[in-house]
């Protein structure tokens, strides 16, 4: 895919999309895949994006065959498996860490180069590693990758110190096959951790508690070939109500259960947007009394830091004076900077912005450091006056299925460049 989009901005966004389904939740489920063995796992509803043809690539190279065709996937997983994950495929997404606990729990043995992805400050794997050796694992580092061995992993009591997403996610996979019972205490309560729970239970794990702060996984001997469905991707939902709103526009998301957004709609509404929900579909429409609000990003049930550019995006734009506390990821206000160069009046105080809204931005050249200020980049070039080149749009086309497509049948002037 082209690395440049051109933005001639201005006009107004209005129409309706269908979501995707959520990369966040196709990941991991993916990874669980690796739990089988001479068995298959079919998923519907797989966006077709690059992080997921990665993941593809580690599962056909760990010894898997995985087809796909119109968002529906078969992974067939033979008897034996490599222990070994390829650096070239781990460095290029950091959801590959999903796949240490699955593959310790199924082959006793892991071998990870440490992931990449996007530039989003520490977040470190310890969490993961923590909870693995209380399960009987032990975990070295050595020459850039971790070693994690088990002779057999044993249902274990682990607390999170922080209700991580991938932890609980590999945990939970790892508990599947483990002897005895495990219960995962401050667990992530995301969507995405309910879809994974969901699947492995179709699968054939024990499996309470998800969407509770503790989980309790029953392990079971094997695990047998299932069908899972992948829910609507809430974050790909949000960016497209936001890019109806920055540009003073009216956008219909479908397809998306409105509990899946509940924060956002709520702090839209604080800020006075108009917003319409009828079953599984959501409006959001600009109006003339807009405000700015102060917002916190939080784990889920709180304020997803996945939306916060793409929210300050908008608020650039908003009348008063709008405050974002980045309190998940400690360098996820990279794309300030860029957000500067087209004319937002914004200040940082450590992990605090404090977003002053003005009346106008400019198209500028800006350069994207990860997936969402991609998204929020492109939102700014849509209400920019003049024209917007958005640069490094891999980031993008990580989580983003269709992007231009989408943008273009709401009534946005994008075109892709050419790569010199």
């Amino acid at each position: 895919m082209q690395e440049k989009m051109l933005i001639k901005g201005g006009n107004k966004l209005v129409g309706c999309i269908d979501v995707q389904g959520a990369k966040n939740a196709t990941l991991p489920i993916m990874a669980a895949s690796i739990l089988l063995k001479d068995q298959t796992l079919r998923l519907n509803n797989v966006p077709n994006l690059q992080d997921i043809r990665t993941m593809s690539a580690l599962l056909c190279n760990l010894g898997a065959d995985v087809q796909y065709k119109d968002q529906t996937m078969v992974i067939f997983v033979p008897e034996t498996l490599k222990s070994e994950a390829p650096v070239e495929l781990v460095r290029k997404m950091r959801a590959s860490s999903l796949v240490l606990g699955p593959l310790v729990a199924r082959n006793g043995r892991a071998v990870l180069p440490l992931p990449g992805g996007c530039v989003l400050g520490s977040r470190p794997l310890d969490f993961h590693f923590k909870g693995l050796t209380k399960m009987g694992a032990t975990i070295e580092l050595e020459h850039g990758s971790v070693y994690a061995t088990a002779k057999e992993l044993k249902g274990a009591k682990i607390t999170l110190d922080f209700p991580s997403v991938g932890a609980t996610e590999n945990l939970m996979m790892a508990a599947t096959l483990a002897k005895g019972t495990t219960y995962i205490e401050n667990a992530a309560l995301e969507p995405e951790i309910l879809n994974l729970a969901d699947v492995l239970r179709s699968m054939g794990a024990k499996i309470t508690g998800d969407g509770t702060n503790v989980i309790e996984i029953i392990g079971q001997k094997s695990l047998c070939s299932a069908t899972g469905d992948i829910i609507p991707d809430r974050i790909e939902a949000a960016t497209y109500l936001l890019a109806g709103l920055i540009t003073k526009g009216s956008v219909t998301v479908s397809g998306i259960n409105p509990n899946y957004l509940e924060q956002i709609i709520t702090k839209l509404e604080e800020a006075n947007v108009s917003i319409d929900i009828n079953n599984d579909a959501i409006t959001a429409s600009w109006n003339d009394s807009i405000r700015g609000v102060s917002v916190k990003t939080l784990p889920h049930p709180g304020f997803p830091t996945d939306i916060q550019p793409q929210l300050m995006a908008l608020l650039t734009l908003t009348p008063g004076t709008s405050v974002i506390n980045e309190s998940v990821f400690d360098s996820r206000l990279l794309h300030v900077d860029e957000f500067k160069k087209m004319g937002a009046k914004i200040e940082i105080q450590d992990n605090v912005a404090i977003v002053t809204g003005v009346s106008k931005i400019t198209g500028a050249t800006v350069h994207s450091s990860n997936l969402r200020a991609g998204a929020a980049l492109i939102l700014m070039g849509l209400a920019a006056e003049g024209e917007t080149v958005v640069c490094d749009l891999h980031h993008v086309w990580r989580g983003y299925e269709n992007m231009v497509d989408k943008l273009l049948s709401l009534g946005a002037n994008i075109t892709l460049l050419e790569d010199e």
